[in-house]
């Protein structure tokens, strides 16, 4: 399937180059079910799916929009590992970002940035509880 581009598009210097339409995290984390219903009640992502293997839990794929999510349950085997350092993750958004920020407050979250203009959009940003840090912004337009 091709996409036309307008006549006044730039063009790009190799037509081969790669061209990325989503992209997905996978984050290992201390508990998971701590991870789970934080991201399901704080967040407001959707569960898709539970991953179990010999009746345990081991990953839960989320949705919210066309973001998904894996969290994964740490097993220790690598030892003590730190999460979210030198990484976050940015999601745009069409909802209000004022609101968005009311309710995950109202959910017991901490803001590491309250509602703020930047770069043409409205951000807040968070982390998770092991540390993985997001940026939750309007679309820019």
């Amino acid at each position: 399937m091709s996409t036309q581009l307008p006549p006044d598009a730039p063009k790009r210097a190799d037509p081969q180059a790669f061209r990325g339409r989503s992209i997905s995290a996978s984050l290992t984390v201390n508990n998971l079910e701590q991870s789970a219903a934080w991201y399901q009640n704080v967040l407001g992502f959707h569960v898709d799916r539970r991953h179990e293997r010999d009746g345990k839990l081991v990953a839960v794929s989320f949705l919210a929009g066309k973001v998904r999510l894996l969290l994964t349950q740490d097993d220790g085997s690598r030892g003590d590992r730190v999460k979210g350092e030198g990484f976050s993750l940015y999601i745009t958004t069409a909802q209000s970002v004022d609101d968005l920020a009311q309710r995950i407050k109202e959910r017991g979250a901490t803001l590491d940035m309250e509602p703020t203009d930047m770069h043409g959009s409205r951000a807040i940003r968070l982390r998770d509880p092991d540390g993985f840090k997001y940026t939750i912004a309007s679309d820019a337009g």
